[in-house]
C-alpha cells in the first residue's frame, strides 16, 4: 500500500465521501430500499454515520440536518420528489437483509 500521511488521507476520504453524495443526489431514482437490500446501507445511513461522526467530534448535529447535508434538500422534500412505494418482494427481502444493531 502506498505510504499517505494522515491529513492525505482524511481530504482523500472527505474527496471521496463529496463524490459519493453527489453521485447519490444525481441518481435520485436509485431508491434506498434497493441500496438497503443490494448493499446493506441507503442514504439515510450515510446520514446517521454522518451525524455520529460528529457527535464523535463533539459537534451536535440533528437527524434532520445530517439528512439535508446527504440529500442535498430537506428530507421530506426528497420523499415527495423521488421516494417510490416499496413493493411488498421489496419489503419482504428487506426484512431478510436488514441490519439489526444500525441506527
Amino acid at each position: 500500500m502506498t505510504d499517505i500521511d494522515p491529513k492525505m488521507t482524511g481530504e482523500l476520504e472527505a474527496a471521496v465521501f463529496r463524490r459519493l453524495v453527489d453521485h447519490l443526489r444525481t441518481h435520485a431514482d436509485v431508491q434506498n430500499i434497493d441500496m438497503m437490500n443490494l448493499a446493506g446501507f441507503c442514504r439515510n445511513c450515510l446520514s446517521n454515520w454522518y451525524m455520529d461522526a460528529a457527535r464523535e467530534k463533539g459537534v451536535e448535529l440533528s437527524k434532520q440536518a445530517s439528512r439535508e447535508i446527504v440529500y442535498g434538500m430537506p428530507y421530506d422534500e426528497w420523499k415527495a420528489k423521488h421516494q417510490k412505494e416499496a413493493s411488498p418482494e421489496q419489503l419482504a427481502h428487506f426484512e431478510e437483509v436488514r441490519p439489526r444493531d444500525e441506527h
